[in-house]
This record gives structure tokens, C-alpha cells and sequence, in this order.
């Protein structure tokens, strides 16, 4: 185990590591949802944690960021917070002067998961702690721990909300007696982010009985992560792709009923592109059910009005929270809560890891689950935009 560098300023704070089960981290349009840390009082003295970022382009991100800033320093802690634009060189430049500037902890959601070896490399000479948040650190034995959601199960909720969508299943993922044939396509996200493969996985292994029945069809035959893959997870390039699918595929009379899209861009993407192409503004109207992740404002309100079926719900206060619990471990010379030993290999070590619980939104919870609980409020979701 890699202890901080200031172990005496901490020792103090061991108690709190092992108590802790909160730090307060703003939600995406609120705070008044996030976990509260009481009254406990963190001691971080002079200590800092730096927080690399991929983008500020993701709404997701941003509260990411600022969550996981807030949750920090109200712990006590110095913060550097810094967002890489979604370029890999400005990320390990901001990694590398974090390291450089003497930070004691790094909490790191990577743009290209392969591509920070150098910068752990440093950070474990340093005897700096890393925890990899939400995106996996590949090819280096100097991660120390990993906060993220199942992923795999994210995939397994989306393909749920596809075949409950056409019918083939209820809410829970049971079959019903409709027998389809439904044509579907499949939309994967950025081959460098480890967790993408992890959705595409869970999402394939709960598709598959349904294509091997003849339930679903893939009209396009294109069925392989590759093939369905969207570079940096970009809105533009999934739009493009939907566009060429309808003119290879769907320009005669071949019908499309839904789309399998990890990601709430790509939806949007699809969606744009589906309606363009003449296939209806709502799903009443005969748009093709389409699947999302991450419940970004825009495609809330898009779900409240039928035209995206559904969106995954990882609440970010919560993953916030346990990223800077397992950093006030390390820095207490403690070793985090792991609640996975087992699932995520990065390709050098087993990285002990946090993972929490999702759920699905679809337009009848959206209430129970996203303005109860703060995340956004209703005036946001009827605009489609955070206040």
C-alpha cells in the first residue's frame, strides 16, 4: 500500500476515513440531493488533491468535476480541479504540473485510458495515491483504487430499455409473449474509454437471446464494437453514422424500430438524424425508440416529451462522494472500502474498486427520480437547460 506524503499532518484525520460514508458534492442542478457529511470537521491542513477532468463540453463532466471539488474542500483539502478539453496531451501536461506542484492525492478520469503510464509512473515515485474515477486506468500497476458504477450492468439496463421499449420484455427484463421481428441498430461509444466496452458487453449479452431467436434484426449486419464504436463520444460523428445507416440500410421499405445509444449525445445525435430523414417527432408519432445514459438535461426534457425513450441515471453527488472518501483513506493511511476485488483488470493488476448502483429513466419516473432528489428541478427538465 502507497501511504500520502504528509502522514503526520493527517494522522488525525485516520477516524474520519473510516467513518466517513459522505462528503457533500453538488448534483448536476442541485445540491439539495447530494449526501451530507454531518458535522464532521476534516482536517486536511496544507494536503491538496488534484482532480484531472476529461472535458467541459459534457454537462456530466462539469458536475463531475465540481462535485468532486466540493466534496474536497469541504474535507479540507486544497483542490486542483482541471478540465483537458478532451485532448490527450493538455491532459498529461495538467497531470504532470499536478505532480510537479507537489499534490499530495490524484483523483484522474482519463481521456485515453492507456495513455497516462508516464504520469502514474511519477505519481508512484512521488508516493502519490491515485484513484482512477470513473474511466479505468489501463496498462499500469500504480492505480491504486477505482470509483466507478457497474458498468457492465449500465449496458444490461440500457439493452432492457430497448426491449421494454419494443415490447419484448417488461420493465424488469422479463419476455413477454410479442415475438417481433424488430429491426434494430447499435451504437457503441469511444474505443479508448475502458468503460464502453464494459456497456457494449452488458448490452450485447442481454440482446443476444432476442437476435439468436430472430426476435430482433440488425438490418445493417453491423453487430461488432467496431463497427458501431463513436470515437470520443462525439454527438456529430454518431448523427453522421445514423444518417449513412438510414441511406445504406433504410432508404426502401425496410422499417427501423429502435436504437441501442450508450450515451445521451449519441442519442441526441440519432434522434436528429432519425428526424431528418422523416421518421417522426415523438415516439407516438413513429420515431424509433433510442436509449441513453447519463440523464443530461436535454435529453430529460426530450424524454418527458417522447421523443428519447430512455437514459440511464448515474448519479455523480454519489460517485463523487466516494472518490473523496477513498482519497481521505489513502491520505489517512488507510485502505479504501472495495466492494469489487475481482471484475476490473487493467490489463497489469486487478484494481480494487467502488462500484455503485443505476437506474433507469423513463418518462413516467422522472419526478420519483431525478427532481425528488434534487439532481434537477422541474423548471430545468421543461427549458432542457441547467439554471
Amino acid at each position: 500500500m502507497r501511504l500520502g506524503k504528509k502522514m503526520g499532518v493527517v494522522a488525525a484525520g485516520a477516524a474520519l476515513a473510516l467513518t466517513l460514508t459522505a462528503c457533500a458534492g453538488e448534483g448536476a442542478g442541485s445540491d439539495s440531493g447530494s449526501s451530507d457529511s454531518g458535522d464532521s470537521t476534516a482536517e486536511g491542513g496544507d494536503l491538496s488533491v488534484g482532480v484531472a477532468m476529461p472535458t467541459e463540453t459534457s454537462e456530466r463532466w462539469i458536475a463531475d468535476g465540481n462535485a468532486v471539488q466540493s466534496g474536497l474542500e469541504e474535507a479540507g483539502y486544497g483542490v486542483d480541479l482541471q478540465f483537458a478539453g478532451d485532448d490527450i496531451p493538455t491532459q498529461t501536461q495538467q497531470i504532470d504540473a499536478m505532480i510537479t506542484g507537489g499534490v499530495d492525492a490524484l483523483i484522474i478520469a482519463a481521456i485515453d485510458g492507456t495513455a497516462l503510464t508516464s504520469q502514474l509512473e511519477a505519481a508512484a515515485a512521488a508516493d502519490i495515491p491515485v484513484v482512477s474515477y470513473d474511466r479505468l486506468i489501463n496498462g499500469s500497476e500504480h492505480v491504486d483504487f477505482y470509483v466507478s458504477f457497474d458498468n457492465y450492468k449500465v449496458g444490461v439496463a440500457q439493452a432492457t430499455a430497448l426491449l421494454y421499449g419494443l415490447g419484448l420484455t417488461d420493465q424488469d427484463g422479463n419476455p413477454t409473449d410479442e415475438e417481433g421481428p424488430f429491426n434494430v441498430e447499435l451504437f457503441a461509444g469511444s474505443p479508448d474509454d475502458n468503460n464502453a466496452t464494459f456497456f457494449w458487453n452488458g448490452a450485447m449479452d442481454t440482446l443476444q437471446p432476442f437476435l439468436d431467436s430472430g426476435a430482433l434484426e440488425v438490418p445493417s449486419g453491423q453487430t461488432e464494437f467496431d463497427q458501431a464504436a463513436i470515437l470520443r463520444w462525439q454527438q456529430e460523428t454518431a448523427q453522421k453514422r445514423m444518417e449513412d445507416l438510414i441511406t445504406s440500410t433504410y432508404s426502401g421499405d425496410t422499417e427501423l424500430h429502435g436504437v441501442l445509444s450508450p450515451y445521451d449525445g449519441l442519442s441526441r445525435g440519432i434522434i436528429t438524424a432519425l428526424k431528418g430523414a422523416g421518421f417522426g417527432d415523438t415516439i407516438e408519432d413513429g420515431l424509433p425508440v433510442v436509449t441513453g445514459q447519463d440523464a443530461e438535461i436535454a435529453s430529460v426534457k426530450l424524454i418527458q416529451d417522447g421523443v428519447q425513450q430512455s437514459t440511464i441515471f448515474k448519479d455523480t453527488r454519489k460517485l463523487a462522494d466516494q472518490a473523496v472518501v477513498a482519497t481521505e483513506a489513502f491520505l489517512a493511511g488507510e485502505e479504501p472500502e472495495a466492494n469489487d476485488t475481482e471484475t476490473y483488470d487493467n490489463g497489469v493488476k486487478v484494481v480494487p474498486s467502488y462500484l455503485l448502483e443505476v437506474d433507469t429513466v423513463y418518462a413516467d419516473n422522472i419526478t420519483e427520480l431525478l427532481v425528488d432528489s434534487g439532481y434537477w428541478t422541474q423548471d430545468e427538465i421543461d427549458a432542457g437547460q441547467a439554471e
